[in-house]
């Protein structure tokens, strides 16, 4: 309970590098998350090179500003991609891409549930995270999987950045669960 109420979005890092070891532990805590079926539809690619995290960051930011409306982000988001200084990848020294191995029904979902508990396992090892929804339509395209080496058939669902966080996020509290006893 303590990791679930104390994981937070984290948007500044130190620069601190994330090691390899430490991702595989991650990632083999994502594989314990449930799939429909058992069909374990996800796979994962890490990058862990700063300089690189921030290439791809810019280079997403730009191709954004350039395709707002395909991007299916609105005025919001131009706004947020505009601002001086900010990076996607808020300048993480890594990047791990949950994706889903097919187009089967629920393996979007599965994706979801296994980068969720990688967040989790993240945060109880003292490393932030935040789901970058904002760079997935870039990573889609056909011509940045093929230049990261990713097969076609891969969507990715969840990228999510990790590091070491500069702060902890203060709470922004949550609503009261809406619930309809039936």
């Amino acid at each position: 309970m303590d990791v679930l109420r104390n994981r937070r979005a984290v948007r500044n890092y130190t620069s601190a590098p994330i090691s390899r070891p430490l991702i595989e532990r991650l990632i083999e805590a994502a594989i314990l998350a449930p799939s429909a079926f058992n069909l374990q539809p996800w796979a994962f690619a890490a990058l862990l090179d700063r300089k690189r995290v921030d290439s791809y960051a810019e280079r997403a930011r730009e191709w954004l500003l350039g395709n707002t409306a395909e991007s299916g982000f609105g005025d919001e988001a131009r706004e947020i991609l505009e601002r001086p200084g900010f990076s996607i990848f808020h300048h993480a020294p890594a990047l791990v891409l949950v994706m889903a191995q097919s187009s089967l029904s629920q393996a979007m979902e599965d994706c979801c549930l296994a980068a969720q508990s990688l967040m989790l396992a993240a945060r109880d090892e003292g490393i932030g995270s935040c789901w970058i929804g904002f760079a997935r339509p870039w990573l889609n395209l056909p011509a940045t999987k093929k230049e990261l080496g990713l097969a076609e058939k891969y969507c990715v669902v969840a990228p999510v950045v990790l590091g070491y966080p500069a702060a902890w996020p203060e709470s922004h509290g949550r609503k009261p669960a809406e619930i309809h006893w039936l």
